[in-house]
């Protein structure tokens, strides 16, 4: 029974990652139409939507290092794998399987574009404080790594992570 309850908890971790990658793709696709024309400005001086093909990651580091950025996706992949193959399906680890499938979800999203594109297209820019122009998965990333630093610091004990370790607790 454990098992089976383990399995149907990855199974709608894999079905939101994938909706959520539909998601991001779908507003990709959106976004190249901005490519000729003018931004669309959502609010004056604060927020615009402006297309950029992104070589590198966040504020231009590493440009044109597309095998390195597919090398990392990889283990970061594998990584969440292992996380999610440890993780008890207990109800207090919804929250986590959940930020988890939005992480795999944002890096799986930019990592399509820099397979199939060999860039990330980026549209969302906040010109209100000059951040860098970014895209949907890049908000399921860093929103939910914020989520999972809180909940690690707040919601759960180093206890509850045992399961990462190779030591059975008791």
């Amino acid at each position: 029974m454990k098992r089976k309850s383990k399995i149907i908890m990855i199974i709608i971790d894999l079905v939101l990652c994938a909706v959520l990658i539909w998601l991001d793709q779908i507003t990709k696709i959106w976004a190249t139409g901005l490519k000729q024309g003018d931004p669309i400005i959502i609010i004056d001086k604060v927020i615009q939507f402006r297309y950029l093909e992104n070589f590198g990651a966040a504020f231009g580091m590493l440009q044109n290092s597309r095998i390195i950025f597919l090398i990392i996706s990889v283990v970061v992949f594998a990584f969440i794998a292992y996380v999610y193959i440890k993780v008890p399906d207990d109800k207090k680890y919804i929250k986590f399987h959940i930020c988890l499938a939005f992480i795999l979800a944002g890096a799986l999203g930019n990592t399509i574009d820099r397979f199939f594109l060999g860039y990330v297209r980026d549209f969302i820019y906040f010109n209100l404080i000059n951040f860098p122009i970014f895209n949907v998965a890049d908000c399921y990333i860093t929103c939910c790594m914020i989520w999972l630093v809180i909940m690690i610091m707040f919601c759960y004990k180093e206890e509850d992570f045992d399961f990462l370790s190779r030591k059975k607790s008791k």
